[in-house]
């Protein structure tokens, strides 16, 4: 049912989906904005700035010029999410996607100003194509390697969710499928702050006892704002949220973890984003979830000192006494 497939987005995750996707055997377009990093690209099959070891498979059509995209069956977004609604416009307008099938989202994020997930920003600017969504635990670094890896895909037509499926699936990639997008997208944007609350504490140089604590917590947080904007409980459970969670929260690869152990140990924010080419999606989301809860009036404390250390000025160390000084409660309340 899909054939061919455009990557958008070519940072270290639509590089290695690029690739993945080109050893799946379809026919593969992958497109950048940055010029000079897609010539690197097309000229040496390399990109030392993402993903220095993965060789991109010669059969993979690089570009950085948008009017040279033929029409795909699937288009698969892979941009920051503060880029994702500016992104599919362009898209949009340049004719590459009038033949789509399916447009898949696989950028994680909440818009700040309006609360959209990403699949609502790409349906708004491409309208009457099938919208999916694929997350989970899931790092460039190691699918490049292909390394054991699993997902999720999220789409409300079973049937589109079996052909997307099909595409994600190889030896060393198993794909799930879901119909509940809205869980699985606001599953994967929460986890992001929690992964930088994660890497404060390491760069605080806590111990395990507080990280257990902090997943744990974090997950509850997640299932509260999660169900209330729309999304079942039991999709939190599985590889789109505890399953990303703990990807993100224990693991040197993830951007968020690395920013929140750079705080952890006292570096500013500004020095720690100007510093990196990464894009740390946690930072921004942090903001937007927050507001989300507020609006919701769901109690998100964990995220309410996440929030303040990274927008309010609040110390890292401020935050977790503020946290270990709150009033005793039930677990489960």
């Amino acid at each position: 049912m899909i054939q061919s497939a455009t990557v958008i987005g070519a940072g270290s995750w639509g590089t290695a989906l690029a690739a993945l996707l080109s050893w799946r055997g379809l026919d593969v377009q992958f497109w950048g904005r940055d010029a000079e990093l897609m010539a690197q690209l097309r000229d040496t099959r390399r990109s030392s700035r993402y993903l220095p070891d993965l060789e991109l498979p010669k059969q993979v059509r690089v570009t950085s010029d948008l009017a040279a995209l033929q029409p795909a069956d699937m288009l698969v977004f892979v941009v920051p999410s503060k880029a994702m609604l500016g992104t599919a416009k362009l898209v949009a307008q340049c004719g590459a996607a009038s033949r789509a099938k399916v447009l898949v989202s696989c950028s994680k994020g909440i818009e700040l100003e309006t609360g959209r997930r990403m699949t609502e920003l790409i349906g708004s600017a491409i309208p009457g194509v099938p919208l999916a969504v694929l997350t989970g635990p899931n790092h460039a670094e190691e699918v490049a390697r292909q390394m054991a890896t699993a997902a999720v895909v999220a789409c409300a037509d079973a049937e589109m969710a079996k052909a997307v499926q099909a595409c994600f699936t190889l030896p060393f990639f198993r794909s799930y499928t879901t119909d509940d997008i809205v869980g699985a997208e606001w599953a994967g944007a929460m986890k992001n702050p929690y992964a930088i609350a994660a890497g404060i504490a390491q760069g605080l140089k806590m111990g395990d006892n507080t990280l257990a604590a902090l997943v744990t917590r974090a997950l509850a947080e997640m299932v509260r704002l999660g169900v209330a904007e729309g999304g079942k409980v039991e999709t939190f459970y599985g590889l789109s949220g505890v399953g990303d969670l703990m990807g993100t929260c224990y693991s040197e690869h993830s951007r968020n973890h690395r920013v929140g152990m750079m705080l952890g140990q006292g570096r500013p924010l500004d020095e720690i984003i100007s510093s990196t080419r990464m894009v740390a999606e946690g930072v921004l989301n942090t903001a937007s979830l927050h507001r989300a809860a507020q609006a919701r009036g769901v109690r998100m404390p964990l995220l309410d000192e996440i929030n303040a250390v990274l927008h309010q000025g609040k110390s890292p160390i401020e935050g977790m006494r503020a946290l270990f000084s709150r009033d005793p409660r039930p677990e489960a309340d």
